[in-house]
């Protein structure tokens, strides 16, 4: 009969427990598996599995009970890993989403906004680059990058020994000015020749007042745009390929920078 003593169950328990903080609070915060589209069960099960996985091969874990302080202060040093990791991805997705609202808002798609199950108003262009992104990460097989990273993460971070370097919650702060720079560089070319348009009919409303910007400007605004999201769809690719490029190594640096000096 084969028997099984405390012990032993409580550090299986620990094997599975500290890694399925890390991975369940990450799967929270990415943007793929983190939207509220996706039901809990399925992330709360991708975690448990890749902890399953992830759990042979993890360096020696400390021997703190879970209903304790030292316990408690792992739970929310994992749950902190995986929450930046997670956010530093959905800061790579937001930039092409950036991109989107600031192209729409030139068109005069702010009008016509997308109200998402999580009671959110975007605008669809904004949307719909979201979705393109998120289908081309897929594509590239990035999602398989961003497991190996996670994985990669417990030998660089090992559970309960090290701490957190307060200098990679600053890089994670400091990146999030790529949504700004990445979504303007992208939306750039649109939106300079539709404010050129705009500008434009705004003179020719003051010279002919009977041509009205409802009955002028909206049209030629979104036919204008229309034909210059096909123009940028045409580079979006090589875009996208760069962004995640990017992306992918700084979720690698922001790793390395949470591990302490």
């Amino acid at each position: 009969m084969v028997e099984v003593s405390y012990a032993q169950l409580h550090a299986w328990l620990l094997a599975f427990l500290w890694p399925f903080m890390r991975l369940s609070a990450f799967f929270l915060a990415a943007p793929l598996l983190g939207h509220s589209a996706v039901p809990a069960r399925v992330k709360i099960g991708l975690a448990a599995l890749l902890s399953v996985a992830v759990a042979p091969g993890l360096p020696p874990l400390p021997q703190a009970p879970v209903w304790s302080w030292a316990g408690l202060g792992i739970i929310v040093e994992q749950t902190l890993i995986g929450t930046a990791m997670g956010l530093a991805l959905r800061l790579m997705v937001s930039a092409v989403q950036a991109a989107g609202e600031y192209i729409g808002l030139q068109m005069g798609l702010a009008f016509a906004t997308f109200v998402s199950p999580d009671g959110a108003n975007t605008v669809v262009l904004s949307r719909i680059f979201n979705m393109i992104t998120l289908m081309m990460f897929l594509a590239v097989n990035g999602h398989l990058i961003v497991i190996d990273t996670l994985a990669a993460s417990f030998r660089t971070l090992p559970i309960g020994y090290s701490g957190l370097n307060p200098a990679g919650l600053e890089l994670l702060v400091r990146y999030g000015g790529t949504i700004f720079a990445a979504g303007l560089l992208l939306a750039l070319p649109v939106v300079a020749a539709l404010l050129i348009v705009n500008l434009s009919l705004g003179i020719l409303n003051r010279s002919a007042p009977q041509l009205t910007v409802f009955s002028v400007g909206f049209p030629t605004s979104l036919t204008l745009g229309l034909f210059l999201l096909t123009v940028l769809m045409t580079d979006l690719g090589r875009f996208l390929q760069q962004l995640f490029g990017s992306g992918l190594l700084f979720l690698q640096q922001l790793v390395e920078a949470l591990a302490p000096l």
